[in-house]
């Protein structure tokens, strides 16, 4: 009897050496798949990242620049009132005369086209963005009317 429960314990045992192979054989399959699902899955999300930081990157100067358009339409407003106000208190008056507001400015030109007609040259700049008005002056007493208020490029 105890030769059957050798020979049963040594069938046992060469068939748990063979399965043991098998497993390691899977096992390393099973590692090289999920390190390769970690790479591809790394790959995406580091792409996918990338490309929501550019595009935060571009609306974030789009922004800038549509600011600084406003501040510029806002200052080249403000010189065109400005000169108004210079031709009111001297309707002779005609020149050129600049506004600087820190490190923003602009500039109007007054141009006297005989008679009380006037064209008024203004130019703002803020940053990189320069915003252009040109208005045209057909009476200027007792009050002053505004023939044309247009934007310029």
């Amino acid at each position: 009897m105890s030769i059957i429960i050798h020979e049963l314990f040594m069938e046992a045992q060469a068939c748990d050496i063979n399965f043991m192979n098998n497993d390691k054989k899977n096992l390393n399959k099973n590692g090289f798949v999920t390190m390769f699902s970690v790479l591809i899955f790394g790959a995406v999300a580091l792409a996918i990242s990338s490309s929501v930081l550019l595009l935060g990157l571009g609306a974030s100067k789009t922004s800038f620049i549509i600011e600084q358009s406003a501040k510029a339409k806002s200052l080249a407003n403000l010189c065109a009132e400005a000169s108004l106000q210079e031709i009111r208190n001297s309707t002779s008056f005609t020149g050129t005369n600049t506004i600087n507001i820190g490190l923003d400015s602009c500039t109007y030109t007054v141009v006297d086209d005989g008679g009380e007609n006037r064209t008024l040259n203004i130019s703002s700049s803020v940053g990189t963005v320069v915003r252009k008005i040109l208005i045209t002056i057909d009476q200027i007493n007792p009050s002053i009317k505004i023939k044309s208020w247009q934007e310029v490029s």
